[in-house]
């Protein structure tokens, strides 16, 4: 056990960092008005204006202008607004076709399959071994009825990071909006939308140790989507309800925090994790591609032992890792992720995500490391996949 824990789950969550908090707190307790018109008394004013302050900063650090970016209550919200919105301002008038690729997060696959449920086609990109979709698969699938392509800028398992700009590329060319969920890139990946050709950006603050229930999603400016909720005038009149004035000041203090140093960082404790693991315990496969990929990822199947078994163990020595198992979920299917690039339930069942945060140290990939190796000699020796 642990002197402490080790957390290395901050794909799923990341810690709040204390700098934010403080930067939240007077919005609960001092400035807590809503956001009012210039018109408005003085506390409804100032709460529209740090909402304001926050939209444009955490908008300049995607390369766009204020009026192109609303806050939402996460990725979940932002990339269904993207889906459905466009298809409700478009399906009528251009089509009814969608293109995502099979490995998206869920978002944007079950948002699909909603679609799909109102009458609308919606094309399942394949990907390759390393999970990268093929460009002229993309070029072949967009017709003149295809109103959206949906691609993730990095999968939020085995960390792989798609060529956004020429995907972008293809999608002008054939005169389809182009939606990337960017959950677990942003502000850790370069992406400036005055130079990546994304009609819509998907955004969290939960992945980058800011507040959970705050995101959003960049809207390019003449883009047409439907509005999400009904209510009131806010977001620009496309998500109707009381903003999250605490939530967004949060947001934009979050991305302000993340520095390129941080990255490396992270990006260093990623490389030696999966250098330790691949040269040190037996029978292990990298998920993703080596380098092209999140600097905060690492992702591994352990082969002829279950990952729910290596995630138990592991939380009983104080690690916190997250798996692909299907006993970790809702869900009666392994990862669709590890599928997607050509696993099989084996290598799906044994597949564990290591994602670091700030807060996390090289020390805890070191002990992490000899934890997975006791333990996977200890599974192996009583698992009836190693005998066969």
């Amino acid at each position: 056990m642990q002197d402490r824990p080790v957390y290395l789950d901050n794909a799923a969550a990341t810690r709040m960092d204390e700098r934010v908090l403080d930067a939240m707190r007077p919005y609960f307790l001092d400035t807590y008005a809503v956001a009012t018109s210039e018109f408005g008394y003085s506390q409804g004013i100032e709460a529209r204006e740090s909402l304001d302050d926050a939209r444009e900063s955490i908008a300049v650090s995607l390369g766009a202008g204020p009026e192109e970016f609303i806050f939402t209550s996460g990725s979940t919200e932002s990339s269904n607004i993207a889906l459905k919105g466009v298809a409700q301002a478009l399906g009528k008038k251009k089509g009814k076709h969608i293109i995502v690729s099979k490995i998206e997060d869920f978002p944007v696959l079950n948002s699909a399959k909603a679609l799909e449920k109102q009458g609308f086609r919606v094309t399942y990109l394949s990907v390759d071994g390393d999970g990268f979709i093929d460009l002229q698969e993309l070029s072949d699938s967009i017709s003149d009825k295809t109103i959206l392509v949906s691609i993730q800028h990095a999968n939020q398992e085995i960390g792989t990071i798609q060529d956004i700009d020429s995907i972008g590329r293809v999608c002008k060319e054939k005169g389809a909006l182009f939606h990337s969920d960017a959950t677990h890139t942003f502000t850790r990946v370069p992406l400036d939308v005055r130079k990546t050709p994304a009609d819509l950006v998907t955004v969290s603050a939960h992945t980058i140790h800011g507040p959970k229930g705050v995101g959003g999603l960049y809207i390019r400016s003449g883009t047409q989507i439907g509005k999400w909720i009904d209510g009131g005038f806010q977001e620009f009149n496309l998500r109707a309800g009381l903003e999250n004035i605490p939530g967004a000041v949060g947001f934009a203090k979050a991305v302000e925090l993340v520095t390129p140093e941080e990255t490396l960082r992270l990006q260093a404790m990623r490389d030696h994790i999966i250098d330790r693991i691949l040269d040190e315990i037996p029978n292990t496969t990298l998920n993703g591609h080596r380098w092209k990929r999140l600097p905060q990822n690492a992702n591994i199947t352990f082969h002829f032992i279950e990952g729910e078994s290596i995630t138990l163990h592991l939380d009983m020595r104080g690690f916190a890792v997250s798996t692909g198992s299907a006993c970790f979920s809702r869900s009666l299917e392994g990862s669709h992720v590890i599928f997607g690039i050509g696993g099989d339930h084996e290598r799906a069942h044994g597949s564990i995500r290591f994602t670091f945060g700030r807060y996390n140290t090289m020390e805890d990939v070191d002990t992490v490391v000899v934890a997975a190796a006791e333990i996977a000699n200890e599974l192996r020796s009583i698992s009836p996949l190693s005998e066969k």
